[in-house]
């Protein structure tokens, strides 16, 4: 399949411009998407345009990552309703740093290879601008009209948005088109890509391309569908905030289970956008789960793409193992191989206790570790009633009301782990 038949098949294509796909045919073709770098992380809801700048690679095409160090610093209207916080240079380049860092997962950026991907901030150029070079060279060839006639500038400047819109954000697609023409003129860019939000500020750039640079230069907009749950919920949300790439933002372990959570509906669209996975194999995943969801088999394999292609292969089988130990299924042998930040992440909202290392080396007989060390039970007699009925488990092993809780018990050194019951798991930590 080529790039076009690639995303209509994946659903992955909400709006383009005609002449696009004749484009494509005729050359190896430079597109650009820009990315906010406003956090030192990418999040769940960049990956779709960071697929279709994959898709385009592998296709044979040259992707550009834009991040917008001069538009992060004045905030994009488009679907906001308030302006964001604007950050210092300094911090936009340790976000862009950290950001092509994570984007290397995705895009090959060897230089060697004729359709390499590069990474460019518009500050670069912006910064270049006076405020009369601006409107001078930018800002007469677009008129007012034709920007208050922008949806995102509509909704702002409507009777119901309670704070208006700022001169500053009203100018963003002027930057952003900008943009777009800079590209045009210094990598031979043709084609801006983004989500549907953005189709005006796209259109903005390719019109001022033509307006600047002659009618008969092309310059293509090609959008993705925003990404919504079966439910209507928000994509990429949860209660602890956005599914962050950074592992330190959203432990391996969270980022999994986010996918492996999903609903059926929307595994299955979410197996075609932000995978690899080939037509067919997809269309016959679809049908197993269909005969049987009860096994869930969408949901494991796009946990299992999505975490190996963003962490590890390591990172993947860590938080299987911890699914396995949370869930039940785990043995003492699949704890023990749990890395320290695996069992801090799947055991973070459990009861913890913090106990001397030196009394647990000289031994602690289970009853006094379950009642006074620590709050595994309320008393001794409760403590007696959970060991006789077999319902207490130290590092997912039952033990009897003879036994001694000692260095052998710890894990990674500092760790142990008491389960009373089925679901009632407490941290014990060492020091």
């Amino acid at each position: 399949m080529n790039f076009i038949e690639e995303l209509k098949w994946r659903g992955m294509i909400h709006n383009m411009t005609p002449g696009l796909d004749k484009q494509l045919e005729k050359e190896m073709t430079v597109a650009y998407v820009g990315i906010d770098p406003t956090a030192d992380s990418l999040h769940i809801g960049h990956l779709v345009s960071v697929m279709m700048l994959k898709h385009f690679q592998v296709n044979g095409h040259k992707p550009i990552v834009l991040v917008g160090g001069a538009t992060g610093m004045i905030g994009d209207p488009s679907g906001k309703s308030k302006e964001r916080n604007l950050l210092d240079e300094k911090s936009l380049r340790h976000n862009q740093e950290c950001l092509k860092q994570q984007l290397s997962r995705f895009l090959h950026f060897d230089e060697t290879m004729p359709n390499a991907a590069e990474m460019v901030n518009n500050y670069d150029w912006m910064k270049e601008y006076s405020f009369l070079r601006f409107i001078r060279e930018i800002g007469k060839h677009i008129t007012v009209n034709y920007m208050m006639a922008k949806d995102s500038v509509k909704t702002r400047l409507g009777a119901e948005s309670k704070d208006g819109m700022s001169f500053t954000e009203f100018s963003y697609q002027l930057v952003q088109g900008t943009d777009f023409l800079t590209l045009y003129q210094s990598h031979n860019c043709k084609l801006q890509m983004g989500g549907s939000d953005q189709w005006g500020n796209i259109v903005t750039g390719s019109e001022l391309i033509r307006r600047i640079l002659g009618h008969d230069k092309d310059a293509f907009a090609l959008t993705c569908p925003l990404i919504t749950k079966a439910d209507g919920g928000k994509f990429g949300k949860t209660e602890q905030g956005n599914i962050w790439l950074d592992p330190l933002k959203t432990s391996p372990y969270e980022f999994y289970q986010f996918w492996l959570n999903t609903s059926d509906d929307d595994a299955a669209r979410y197996m075609k956008i932000f995978t690899l996975i080939p037509k067919d194999e997809v269309d016959c995943l679809i049908e197993e789960h269909q005969q049987s969801p009860h096994l869930r088999v969408l949901q494991k394999r796009l946990a299992m793409e999505i975490t190996t292609m963003v962490h590890s292969q390591e990172d993947y089988d860590a938080a299987v193992d911890a699914s396995e130990i949370l869930f039940g299924k785990g043995t003492t042998e699949t704890l023990k191989r749990l890395r320290e930040d695996m069992l801090l992440s799947i055991f973070d909202g459990v009861p913890k206790s913090i106990i001397s290392i030196n009394e647990v080396q000289a031994g602690i007989p289970i009853i006094d570790f379950l009642t006074v060390k620590t709050a595994v039970t309320g008393s001794n007699r409760e403590a007696r009633d959970f060991l006789k009925s077999n319902a207490i488990a130290i590092n997912k092993e039952k033990v009897g009301d003879s036994f001694v809780v000692n260095g052998a018990s710890l894990l990674q050194g500092k760790y142990i782990l008491a389960q009373r019951g089925k679901k009632n798991y407490f941290l014990i930590i060492c020091e």
